[in-house]
């Protein structure tokens, strides 16, 4: 994928996060200065991105039964699994974004999953995907 690409689907993926604290109660983001809860969802983008990477591709495959069995649908039990980790790892780091419990990361997962989607195939064209 082109170096472009890659990009914007990180911008979108942190829009998506960003989108996500907003709305879902039990998702927050301590700091309000809107340059550091900017520069925080920047953070977060970059850690959900290296945890979607990693782990999400083992989570995958020791479930592959139950994403049988429920015709992918346990993608969002591994998705509120991937954010409630990322939220562990953030407060590892100290930087200040949030997930409360599993109800929280399962309905901010669905929200990143909606929004994520929305964006990259309004604004990404099909060539830019096969660059």
């Amino acid at each position: 994928m082109h170096t472009c690409g890659m990009v914007i689907r990180f911008l979108f993926s942190a829009a998506a996060l960003g989108f996500a604290t907003w709305v879902v109660p039990g998702i927050s983001m301590r700091d309000s200065e809107p340059q550091n809860a900017v520069m925080g969802i920047l953070l977060v983008a970059i850690i959900f991105g290296v945890v979607n990477a990693l782990v999400k591709p083992l989570f995958v495959f020791a479930s592959a039964p139950l994403l049988l069995l429920t015709l992918g649908l346990f993608l969002l039990v591994i998705n509120s699994l991937l954010l409630w980790l990322t939220s562990w790892i953030a407060d590892q780091l100290n930087l200040g974004w949030h997930v409360d419990g599993f109800w929280s990361a399962f309905w901010g997962a669905l929200m990143v999953s909606v929004v994520s989607f929305i964006l990259n195939s309004s604004f990404i064209s099909k060539s830019e995907v096969n660059r």
